[in-house]
């Protein structure tokens, strides 16, 4: 790899893991109000160590992957915008046929939480249904402003940076792997893994590392299908809203987020696997590759 991806690895790692560690030192928990507004912070530094290494390096700003290439591209976007919960539903319908037992369309957890709160939850259904029609719909583009914040970075600096010295396929892996890595301090605190279980925190980084991977990839087939970091962000950002809404069916309220329902889980996430592989196919195409804007990931 070349020296400015080395300098943008050190001042994106550096910032993260010493904000996050810094909450450690504190006593600060997981789920407090600051350190969830750590964590939102935290997904703004991809972008601005993107933007500070290329004040240093004096590489400039020409390819920020920020132009839209909306002509003959609508196609992408849409799938950033609704793929998420598409894939996100697959996966945890899969995981419901499994294990039906486990599924509750009444979502009785949920209602008795709201009773115990003096909600009236006779509607609860209803509720949650719209709102994850909304969320689906919306997500992506409410969520954009702080996934943008993580995409220009992974999908706008890392990966055309990483396509210069090696294959397309091997810069998808390491990015997905280094985006996975960066995570590993919030999984330490709890994120979306928790801290009871045997291998805490090494079993959750491993497959924090591993959904990033798969999730990258199909993040970085938008962007570089069209030569824009726009598309994925708005994935990530889709991703994000929706990703904690088949926990709501649960019937113990309590998964396993290694498995499932939601897509961190093995088996939660098999619809994006599976996507991930369909567009790793796509990209050996060269078709495919030569209608892309895979030229500009490499100059």
């Amino acid at each position: 790899m070349k020296k400015n991806v080395w300098l943008y690895l050190v001042f994106t790692f550096v910032l993260t893991y010493g904000a996050v560690f810094g909450l450690m030192l504190t006593g600060i928990a997981y789920g407090s109000p600051l350190c969830m507004a750590v964590f939102s912070l935290c997904m703004l530094f991809p972008a601005l160590c993107s933007i500070l290494t290329r004040l240093v390096t004096k590489e400039g700003f020409s390819k920020m992957y920020l132009n839209p290439h909306l002509k003959g591209h609508w196609r992408y976007y849409l799938a950033g915008l609704i793929g998420p919960s598409v894939l996100t539903s697959i996966g945890a319908a899969f995981y419901f046929l499994l294990f039906p037992d486990q599924f509750d369309p009444r979502m009785t957890v949920l209602s008795q939480t709201l009773e115990a709160q003096g909600a009236d939850s006779s509607a609860v259904g209803m509720i949650v249904v719209i709102q994850m029609i909304v969320g689906a719909l919306t997500g992506g583009i409410i969520n954009l402003p702080f996934a943008l914040g993580e995409e220009l970075g992974w999908r706008g600096y890392l990966l055309p940076h990483l396509c210069q010295s090696m294959s397309i396929h091997r810069a998808i892996l390491f990015s997905g792997a280094i985006w996975g890595l960066w995570h590993a301090p919030m999984i330490a605190m709890g994120h979306n893994y928790g801290t009871g279980y045997p291998t805490a925190p090494w079993g959750g980084i491993l497959a924090m590392i591993v959904f990033c991977i798969v999730c990258g990839t199909f993040l970085s087939y938008l962007t570089i299908r069209t030569g824009s970091a726009l598309p994925a962000a708005i994935g990530h950002g889709a991703l994000n809203a929706f990703a904690a809404a088949p926990a709501y069916f649960m019937a113990s309220g309590v998964y396993n987020p290694f498995l499932g329902p939601v897509p961190t889980g093995i088996i939660g996430g098999a619809g994006f696997i599976v996507v991930a592989v369909w567009c790793a196919v796509r990209l050996r195409n060269k078709k495919e590759l030569s209608q892309s804007h895979t030229i500009s990931l490499y100059n």
